[in-house]
């Protein structure tokens, strides 16, 4: 039995990830002063920083359950048996709901789709887990585990120049954004429960990107774990990151760097730093 595993473009999958472990991606949407493209496909990261350091409007929609069901139909047709489709937390889009409907087209007991209840490279890590369990011969339900299984032992965790853009988006309650902006501070934001949540505050971006190593380092504990550093147009200080992550997590198998594409991106703003821990076990009070 062939399993089909398909993601979004949220996932952030570092280049050539997606084609190397055969992860077929669905892009959402970005609408720039209200002209739709496909992200990561037909804009990019630096086309988003651009607009916004021009201060276009940049909005972002979730792709249509028809081009969900194009992209199971050409699974199928490829030879798969059937399809586990992984996709962003949908407290934070209706991407979600949309592989549900398509799914419901295509044939339920053909397609499974789970909630990751993450993002980014959360996601990214949970579909590669699939794809990795679908590589290994696993059938459909064994593959749904491993991406949630995965899913579920990741930690995401992020620093933003401003909350304007979360605001904006409806990401972040406008009562933490204005404490945000009246106190000048940096805040540090995590993935929980499906919801991106203020976890703590500091004063500039140096202290934010010791702290972003401190909690990994935390979040890690003495597991053996896989990370990724995101960025939109801070490359030299994701890089940095990434190298201070690895002397501080010293059973890491590496660490990826990934640009944030268009779609999340819009949401945080340029400057935004984050960083994903891929435990092996689910972390324990």
């Amino acid at each position: 039995m062939s399993v089909a595993v398909v993601t979004d473009s949220t996932a952030h999958l570092p280049e050539g990830f997606a084609e190397r472990h055969a992860v077929r991606v669905v892009p959402l949407h970005v609408l720039v002063d209200g002209v739709v493209s496909l992200d990561g496909v037909e804009t990019g990261p630096a086309a988003v920083a651009e607009a916004m350091g021009q201060r276009k409007i940049v909005t972002t929609s979730r792709p249509t359950p028809t081009e969900f069901v194009k992209e199971y139909r050409a699974a199928l047709a490829d030879g798969a048996d059937s399809i586990v489709s992984v996709h962003l937390s949908r407290e934070l889009s209706g991407t979600w709901e949309a592989a549900v409907l398509a799914a419901q087209e295509v044939g339920p007991d053909r397609v499974r789709v789970v909630d990751s209840r993450t993002t980014a490279m959360g996601l990214g890590f949970a579909a590669l887990h699939a794809a990795a369990a679908a590589a290994a011969g696993a059938d459909a339900a064994e593959v749904e585990a491993a991406a949630v299984t995965a899913a579920g032992c990741s930690s995401t965790l992020f620093v933003v120049e401003t909350l304007d853009h979360l605001r904006r988006g409806g990401r972040i309650g406008p009562a933490a954004a204005l404490l945000g902006t009246a106190l000048a501070v940096k805040p540090v934001l995590h993935m929980s429960e499906g919801r991106i949540l203020p976890l703590e505050k500091v004063r500039t971006m140096n202290r934010a990107l010791a702290r972003l190593v401190e909690l990994a380092a935390q979040a890690a504990r003495d597991d053996d774990v896989e990370l990724a550093v995101h960025h939109l147009a801070s490359p030299e200080r994701a890089v940095e990151l990434a190298n201070r992550l690895e002397e501080a997590v010293p059973r890491s198998a590496g660490c990826v760097v990934s640009e944030l594409g268009a779609v999340i991106g819009a949401h945080t703003g340029p400057g935004v730093l984050g960083v994903v821990v891929q435990r092996t076990v689910p972390l324990r009070g």
